[in-house]
């Protein structure tokens, strides 16, 4: 029996993934835990624990007592909010996941999965289709502990032979909760406000291009990557990932096919020097041949679903 254990459920990621893996596995199947207690609007579904990733024998302690067969560890400060904050992000992103996998290999036979991100690539990383494998030189914190976790997941599955997985997400758009503290969430932001007032000050310039994903896309991914045989998975420090490309004014020249006054400013800050230093586009052919990804959402169906849900949410 699936037993599944989730870190970070209150997050952007989390609460969808919550509800895909709850109507697969069944609610008593997952158990969902966060620093802190969901608020009423966070809609957590089945079981949930107070958990500090910290924490390692309250962590353990979980995992015995749920049966827990997989762990998705999702907990961790983003790439704008850990530049504030950079020892503190350090510890909750490094040691966290350190925390998952000497857990998982003392339970024994517990696959994790752990997100990455594009943010592994630095100013020295190819800027177009960046490859699986090239040059990776991360100048955010957020970078930096994502590129070292990589590597703490590859060395865990070689010398423990713990089944851990990874995907490199793209920047992640989703209506269902707010932005979390990205470089990639103006193109969350921008979607409230568009609707919202009309208009929208960008923290980016208008030709910055990088790569995006739609949430659903996201947790499909993240799913059919768990669910693929162990011998398939040719990739242990994880996978590049991608489905659409685009800058702020593309974003928001999309967003005026359906609301046609729609007005965007450009204010940059430190997130530009951040994204700067991120790929604009992505190559992702490796996790198309190991498992045959393939993404669903262009950015005129992204505008659509996210104008249409959001509207509702907000009214």
């Amino acid at each position: 029996m699936t037993r599944i254990l989730i870190t970070g459920a209150c997050g952007q990621l989390g609460t969808e993934l919550v509800k895909d893996l709850s109507s697969r596995y069944g609610e008593a199947n997952i158990l969902s835990t966060d620093i802190h207690q969901p608020s009423k609007t966070d809609h957590m579904i089945g079981s949930f624990e107070v958990l500090d990733v910290l924490d390692r024998s309250s962590m353990q302690a979980l995992i015995s007592k749920f049966k827990v067969t997989e762990i998705y560890h999702l907990a961790a400060v983003l790439s704008a909010k850990a530049e504030n904050m950079p020892l503190e992000s350090w510890s909750i992103n490094m040691q966290g996941l350190l925390n998952v996998l000497e857990a998982a290999r003392i339970q024994g036979d517990v696959k994790v999965y752990w997100p990455s991100s594009i943010g592994v690539f630095g100013p020295s990383s190819p800027k177009k289709n960046t490859p699986q494998h090239c040059i990776k030189d991360p100048s955010s914190v957020y970078g930096i502990s994502k590129l070292a976790g990589e590597r703490w997941c590859e060395y865990y599955y070689t010398r423990y032979q713990v089944d851990v997985r990874s995907l490199r997400y793209p920047g992640i758009i989703g209506y269902t909760s707010p932005p979390g503290g990205g470089t990639t969430d103006y193109a969350v932001n921008i979607f409230y406000k568009a609707l919202q007032d009309g208009q929208f000050e960008c923290f980016l310039k208008e030709a910055t291009y990088l790569p995006m994903m739609y949430i659903e896309d996201a947790i499909r991914a993240t799913i059919e990557l768990m669910a693929v045989p162990a011998t398939d998975i040719s990739i242990r420090t994880s996978y590049n990932l991608s489905a659409m490309s685009f800058c702020p004014r593309e974003l928001a020249e999309a967003i005026r096919t359906r609301i046609p006054d729609f007005k965007i400013t450009y204010n940059p800050d430190f997130r530009q020097e951040i994204a700067d230093s991120w790929p604009a586009s992505i190559d992702d052919q490796v996790a198309r041949h190991d498992w045959n990804w393939e993404h669903h959402f262009d950015i005129h169906q992204l505008v659509k679903t996210m104008l249409d849900n959001l509207a509702v949410q907000l009214t």
